[in-house]
Order: C-alpha cells, then sequence, then structure tokens
C-alpha cells in the first residue's frame, strides 16, 4: 500500500467534519501527487499535538517560519508509509521526544489552511501523541522554541486551530 492510499483509507474512516473530508478526498482524487509539497495546488501534511495527560499540559512549538506556537508536524515524506506515521516521526523529530505513541482511533481533526505561493493549501491530517512519563523535550532547528503549556494557557497562546485540536484531543482522552 502507498502513503497515497493509506491517507484515502484513513480518511474514508474519519467519521467527522464529513464536508472537509470530502474535500480531502476529493483533492487526492483529482491530484495523485497531492501527498506531497511539490503539488501546488495543495498538499496534505501530518501533525501531532504532543500531550501529557497525567500533567494536563500539552507541548507546542513556536514555528519558526510564522511565529506562531502550532503542534508538531509538516510534511509527509518518501519514506513515510502511512500518515500515522509521517505525524509521529514529525512529533518525534520536532520535540526530541522518543517513545511518542499516538492516541488510538485515527485523526483527531482536520484542519485546512492558506499557505504562500507557490503552494496554495495544507490539508493537514490531526493526531494526539502521548508522552511517556518523565518524557524531556529537545528543541530542533525547525523551531525558535518548545515549551509545555496547562491546557486552560493554549486559548491565551495558540490560534483557533490548536484550540480545536486540544478540544477534540481531550474529548477522546
Amino acid at each position: 500500500m502507498t502513503l497515497y492510499d493509506d491517507a484515502v483509507l484513513v480518511l474514508k474512516e474519519y467519521g467527522d467534519q464529513p464536508e472537509l473530508r470530502d474535500l480531502y478526498l476529493a483533492h487526492l482524487d483529482a491530484h495523485p501527487d497531492g501527498m506531497y509539497k511539490p503539488c501546488q495546488a495543495g498538499h496534505l501534511t501530518s501533525s501531532a499535538l504532543v500531550v501529557d495527560p497525567v500533567s494536563g499540559r500539552v507541548l507546542l512549538t513556536l514555528h519558526k517560519k510564522l511565529g506562531m506556537w502550532l503542534q508538531m508536524g509538516g510534511h509527509c515524506e518518501a519514506g513515510d508509509e502511512t500518515v500515522e506515521a509521517a505525524a509521529l516521526r514529525e512529533a518525534a523529530e520536532e520535540s526530541g521526544i522518543s517513545g511518542l505513541t499516538l492516541l488510538p482511533g485515527g485523526p483527531v481533526r482536520l484542519d485546512r489552511h492558506p499557505i504562500p505561493a507557490p503552494c496554495h493549501w495544507h490539508l493537514d491530517v490531526q493526531y494526539a501523541a502521548l508522552a511517556p512519563a518523565g518524557a524531556v523535550e529537545q528543541i530542533s532547528e525547525e523551531s525558535l522554541d518548545l515549551r509545555w503549556f496547562a491546557y486552560e494557557e493554549v486559548a491565551g497562546v495558540a490560534d483557533t486551530s490548536v484550540v480545536r485540536l486540544l478540544e477534540s484531543t481531550l474529548a477522546r482522552l
């Protein structure tokens, strides 16, 4: 199974946000290259909100290019076998935390957001990653900063998409 095939299967099984899910599926149908950054019409990305449910906190990255507090995530790569694996890889790379596990049940949310030309859209498939006990983060070169925030602090530092991702994650926990 290719990454493209996995993405189609994951999206078909995703039960929430039907209009957005169908838009993602239509995009992939129209753009067989829609899994990767070179697709200028837009491409799927994969991300994960790193949560520590025991301490009631989330780890956010201060994105180097955007200057915003966001979940870990980014572009799918040729070596990614699944969208889930891409999310886990991105979360581990950007957080520096080994031993992350994804919250069972597939994606937590979908989020479509505009990006600067030459591409126009990121079609983000969002997961939640559980941090192991005693996890210690390590900043990557993709971030300006990494910081743990209590659940109730997230709305004060992050945009609506991160807040919605946290809400959906907490509902699933």
